[in-house]
């Protein structure tokens, strides 16, 4: 009898242990999920790393972000759309001054040293520029297909919400990354207003701004919504032929500024080549350095100038 007491017992605890593993990794998996559906949020709202690739310089990159500096380059990363910490971007950019430091010594003289690190230094800027220019520019090309689909969802009754999670699942890169950034941002709490500013700032356009003016007015005061975004997205696709016929014919012109400075640099190459150590002797005297500092920021003023001259706001 007591034998067969211990079996009973003995099964029982077995069994009882059993549901409660059983419980438990049940627990941990939804936990788990819980855990890496809260990372991908808060990751797509820019308030944790991005999640996935091994980084690197992780020290570097932390009080780097404690700066004002590393904020901002930061938020300009995150414009760009690059898969790329500021830390690693620092430790790239002070890789790419060294490399052309050592070059224009090198090749040049010596005095074409730290003329060179400050072009890495600008180098680094403009591509940067470029990176979020191009992201900008994509963004815009989709805004008109963005209002469309907008209108399309409120006018079958879904709420301003719903139409932006619906959006950001449809339309491709950028504009589908920034709109399941402005979801994630809406579905932790955060205000209408709120992720809506945060997307103008982080793509600053015109058209963005009218678009984003639109859905902030009808979400706080109502109106007709549905009128108002088909009107825009007509207005958009007129814009966007626009602005591709101005970038056509001002395509030239884009050219000539890259090719003013590239000539001026190509020229002290040249002369170099043509009778070697002319540079050195040239920047050996103080007369000679100031005459080259006078010509590359003269190429750097005729650089600006033409920009902003064939700069056209449509």
């Amino acid at each position: 009898m007591d034998l067969q007491n211990l079996i009973t017992l003995t099964t029982g605890v077995t069994l009882l242990t059993c549901v409660l593993a059983v419980v438990g990794v049940h627990s941990y998996a939804m936990g788990r999920a819980q855990r890496q559906a809260l990372v991908d949020r808060l990751s797509a709202t820019g308030q944790i790393p991005v999640v996935g690739r091994r980084r690197h310089f992780l020290a570097l990159d932390r009080r780097l972000r404690r700066t004002k500096l590393g904020r901002k380059l930061e938020l300009r990363l995150a414009a760009t759309g690059l898969d790329i910490t500021p830390g690693e971007f620092f430790v790239y950019m002070l890789a790419t001054i060294a490399g052309l430091w050592l070059i224009g010594q090198a090749t040049l003289a010596p005095f074409f040293g730290p003329l060179a690190g400050l072009l890495g230094i600008w180098v680094a800027i403009q591509f940067l520029n470029w990176q979020r220019q191009k992201r900008i520019e994509k963004f815009i090309n989709q805004l008109p297909e963005l209002a469309r689909i907008l209108a399309n969802a409120t006018q079958a009754g879904l709420a301003l919400r719903t139409a932006i999670g619906m959006a950001a699942e449809e339309l491709e890169a950028p504009a589908g990354e920034e709109l399941a950034k402005v979801a994630n941002q809406l579905a932790v709490g955060a205000s209408m207003d709120d992720a809506l500013g945060e997307l103008a700032d982080r793509l600053p356009s015109r058209e963005l701004v009218v678009l984003v003016t639109t859905l902030v007015l009808s979400n706080r005061a109502g109106g007709q919504l549905v009128s108002a975004l088909r009107n825009l997205t007509d207005t958009l696709e007129e814009r966007k032929e626009t602005r591709r016929e101005v970038r056509t014919q001002l395509s030239q012109v884009s050219m000539t500024s890259y090719a003013v400075p590239v000539l001026g640099v190509g020229s002290l190459f040249l002369m170099n080549g043509v009778k070697d150590g002319a540079l050195e002797r040239m920047t050996g005297s103080p007369a000679g350095q100031a005459a080259v500092i006078i010509a590359f920021g003269l190429y750097v003023v005729g650089f600006v100038l033409i920009r902003r001259l064939s700069r056209i706001d449509v």
